[in-house]
């Protein structure tokens, strides 16, 4: 059993609501440094239901690396709420997803719930995002360097060749996002290319 304090961080999405979804979580140490990531395609599903297998996810892996005390850390407004009491859970499968959330929490010490701004849960939504992509496990994501450059706004007819790889994405639509919404274009090796 370690006494070090462990964040769990967590994220889930699905492409299409429901559709092919993926999780994504981060166990760190005390000091920030990952210990545990781990994204994994999780067939058809909705974003809450994603959401709510990424934090059973890692609160089970928390136990594995017997933590005794925690802090879990999210960007969903509604997990973070209804883990907290905040508010209830109206949906028969979020709720038996709810109290076996609430069942693994019980096991520790000490744990508290944030929530977190979804530029500080990216390691997680990377996670999820390349377990989508590649419909499988993954355990390979890195940090973002802090002065990573930012997305640049692509338009239609626009090629980007992956440095790792040599895979190319062509750009068919410009997207309609503002310049300051896009993030990099992240290859199927996992590469996150800037153009």
């Amino acid at each position: 059993m370690t006494d070090e304090l462990i964040t769990i961080e967590f994220d889930g999405g699905s492409r299409g609501n429901p559709g092919p979804a993926g999780i994504g979580m981060v166990l760190r140490a005390g000091d920030s440094t990952p210990v545990v990531t781990l994204g994994r395609f999780i067939g058809r599903a909705t974003n809450n239901v994603a959401e709510y297998r990424a934090l059973i996810a890692g609160l089970e892996e928390a136990r594995r690396l017997g933590a005794r005390r925690i802090v879990i850390r999210g960007d969903s407004e509604l997990v973070i709420k209804q883990m907290r009491g905040e508010y209830r859970v109206k949906h028969p499968e979020l709720q038996v997803l709810h109290r076996q959330a609430q069942d693994l929490v019980c096991q520790f010490e000490k744990a508290s719930i944030e929530h977190s701004r979804r530029e500080k849960n990216s390691l997680a939504d990377r996670l999820a995002n390349m377990a989508m992509d590649r419909k499988a496990e993954v355990t390979d994501a890195d940090e973002s360097p802090v002065d990573a450059p930012a997305a640049v706004e692509s338009k239609a007819g626009d090629r980007h060749t992956c440095p790792r790889c040599g895979c190319v994405i062509e750009v068919r639509q410009a997207s309609r996002l503002y310049a300051h919404q896009l993030r990099p274009f992240v290859c199927q090796c996992g590469t996150r290319m800037y153009s």
